[in-house]
């Protein structure tokens, strides 16, 4: 009887392992998934955007990144990065700040990376974004117009939610790679 029960619990022990296990790699799934979904959103929004996903040499797609605050306010969320249109691995995005703001807001952030060196950046783990740095906001055209700074290109797409402001600056960044 004594050994039954260590043999059960030797079993719950491997089988709530290999749960943790799958559930991170469904959580990235969902990820990618999401992931697919938002950059449908963002082409549909703005059908110009599909030169910058064409010609970056990578792009970091967090499909639903969560920014609120009263006076002071934060962002989160998690995102895929994709090197020649390969997901390469995932990616995390903080943000804190003090300031006039108010609101909360849902949206679909891409940043596109101009240059095989500017990903290189951002996979080394430490990227951030100066305090001057926006988004554009992504409407039907404005893609077309839209250029590279300081080796990046980032665009917002407003999900749900009502925010008076649409600076990234001050994002930090984390990043790691999927196992190959």
């Amino acid at each position: 009887m004594k050994h039954l029960r260590k043999a059960i619990v030797l079993l719950f022990v491997v089988a709530g392992a290999t749960a943790f296990a799958q559930s991170d790699s469904e959580k990235i799934k969902g990820l990618m998934s999401d992931a697919d979904s938002a950059k449908t959103s963002l082409l549909a929004a703005d059908p110009n955007l599909e030169d910058f996903f064409d010609n970056s040499a990578g792009y970091a797609l967090f499909p639903n990144v969560g920014k609120g605050g009263l006076i002071i306010g934060g962002a989160s969320g998690n995102g895929i990065v994709y090197e020649d249109g390969m997901a390469i691995g995932k990616a995390g995005l903080k943000k804190l700040n003090v300031g006039l703001q108010a609101g909360g807001q849902s949206i679909i952030e891409v940043i596109f990376f101009e240059t095989t060196e500017d990903l290189e950046k951002f996979k080394e783990g430490d990227f951030e974004f100066g305090a001057e740095v926006s988004a554009v906001a992504v409407k039907s055209g404005i893609a077309a117009n839209a250029k590279y700074k300081d080796g990046v290109a980032v665009f917002a797409l407003p999900k749900a939610g009502l925010m008076a402001s649409a600076s990234v600056g001050g994002q930090k960044f984390s990043y790691d790679e999927f196992d190959k």
